[in-house]
C-alpha cells in the first residue's frame, strides 16, 4: 500500500527529474563522510519511519527505510534478536536506509557475512517516481539481477529506500573475548590456522601487537574453544567496549591527525603484510586492513592490488576524486546501465559513488 509520504515523495522526484535538479538523499547523516562529497537539494529520509512487521519465529524484519537504526535493534533485542551483520552507526542518527545504502559491517562480518547477505526484499521509489518492490520475506533464486542486494552499498544512486525486509538471528547464548600477544606476520598465519578450525570464531581484532578474538555460540563450544586457544580472557564489559570501539571507529587507533586518510584495505586472509607506513587495524581474519597515513593514495591502491585486494579511502583526503577502487571497463558498463535503469535524468545522490554516475 502506497503511502501519504510515499505519494508526496514521487511528485517531488518527478519534479526533480523533469527539471534535473539533483536530489541528495540523506537519513541521518551519520555517514556524510563515506564515498564522495554529498551533492544537489537535501532530501531528508527520516519522516519515512517505522517497524512494518517482525515475525521473530521466521527471523525476519520488515522496517521503513527513516527507522532509527538503534530503535530497530531496540525491537529486536526484546525477543533476543539481533543484526548479525552488526551495522555500525557512527551516530545516533543512523538510519536503516543509510546502513542498506551504506552497505557497512562490523566485526562480525567475516564470521556472519554482509549486509547484502541478509537483504530479503526492498520497496524503491525509482528516478521516475515509481514505487518498485523487489524480493520478499523469503530467501529464493530469481532470474537476473538480485536488485534487494544491489542496493546495499549503491550509497543512494539508484533509488529511495522506502521499505527493507531484512533477516535476523538470534543473540549467541555466550560470548568471551581473549587477548594475545603477536606481531603482524604472526597474527596473520595464526588467524588464517584458526580460521581452517571448527572454532567459534566472530571476530578478531589486531593492532601494536595485540590481538583480540571473539568466540561465539553455545556455551559448551565456547567454553571448550577458550580453553583450547589460551590467551587472556577479558571480561565481559571489556569485551563489550573494545568491540562497540571497533564497530564505530571511537577506539584510540581510530583517530586521525588532520592531514591523515584512513584507508580501508580488502585483501585475501592470507595476504602477506602490507609493508606500507602508517597505524594499522587489522580484522576479519586478516581480510580488512585498516591504514592511516599520510602517503599516496596511489601507492596504498598498487600495494592492494598486488595482493589481490582493492583500497578505499574511507575517511578524510581528497572527497571530491577517486574515493573507490577505479572501476573495470566492464563493472563501468554495468554501472552506467543500472544507473540509467533505475535513475533515468540522474538525480539521485550524483557523484557519490564515481564522478560518472
Amino acid at each position: 500500500m502506497t503511502t501519504t509520504i510515499e505519494k508526496d515523495w514521487a511528485e517531488r522526484v518527478r519534479a526533480a527529474a523533469a527539471a534535473k535538479t539533483p536530489l541528495c538523499l540523506r537519513g541521518g547523516g551519520t555517514k556524510d563522510f563515506y564515498g564522495r562529497a554529498p551533492a544537489g537539494e537535501v532530501f531528508d529520509l527520516r519522516p519515512n519511519s517505522g517497524v512494518v512487521a517482525h515475525e521473530p519465529t521466521e527471523l525476519v524484519v520488515t522496517v521503513r527505510g527513516g527507522t532509527p537504526l538503534g530503535e530497530l535493534e531496540a525491537v529486536l533485542a526484546e525477543k533476543g534478536q539481533y543484526l548479525a551483520f552488526e551495522p555500525p552507526h557512527f551516530g545516533a542518527e543512523a538510519t536503516v536506509a543509510g546502513c542498506v545504502a551504506a552497505g557497512l559491517a562490523g566485526p562480525r562480518r567475516s564470521s556472519m557475512g554482509a549486509v547484502r547477505d541478509f537483504m530479503l526484499g526492498v520497496r524503491l521509489l525509482d528516478g521516475r517516481g515509481e514505487v518498485l518492490k523487489f524480493g520478499g520475506q523469503v530467501m529464493k533464486n530469481v532470474a537476473g539481477y538480485d536488485v534487494s542486494r544491489l542496493v546495499a552499498g549503491s550509497l543512494g544512486t539508484l533509488g529511495i529506500v522506502l521499505e527493507v525486509s531484512l533477516k535476523v538471528l538470534p543473540r549467541p547464548v555466550a560470548e568471551a573475548t581473549l587477548r594475545f600477544q603477536f606481531d603482524e606476520a604472526d597474527m596473520l598465519r595464526t588467524l588464517n590456522a584458526w580460521g581452517a578450525q571448527p572454532l567459534p570464531v566472530s571476530a578478531s581484532l589486531w593492532h601494536g601487537d595485540t590481538l583480540h578474538l571473539r568466540l561465539s555460540g553455545a556455551e559448551a563450544a565456547v567454553r571448550a574453544a577458550a580453553a583450547k586457544l589460551g590467551g587472556e580472557a577479558l571480561d565481559a564489559a571489556a569485551a563489550n567496549a573494545l568491540w562497540a570501539g571497533a564497530r564505530e571507529q571511537t577506539a584510540a587507533p581510530f583517530a586521525l591527525g588532520a592531514e591523515e586518510v584512513l584507508w580501508r584495505v580488502s585483501l585475501p586472509s592470507t595476504a602477506p603484510a602490507l609493508g606500507l607506513p602508517g597505524r594499522q587495524v587489522v580484522e576479519w581474519g586478516g581480510a580488512l586492513r585498516w591504514l592511516a597515513n599520510t602517503g599516496d593514495g596511489a601507492r596504498v591502491r598498487a600495494r592492494a592490488a598486488e595482493l589481490g585486494g582493492h583500497a578505499t579511502a574511507f575517511r578524510n583526503g581528497d572527497r571530491s576524486g577517486e574515493v573507490f577502487q577505479p572501476l573495470s571497463a566492464a563493472l563501468a558498463t554495468i554501472h552506467r546501465r543500472l544507473k540509467q535503469s533505475f535513475d533515468p535524468a540522474g538525480i539521485f545522490n550524483p557523484g557519490r559513488l564515481y564522478p560518472e554516475f
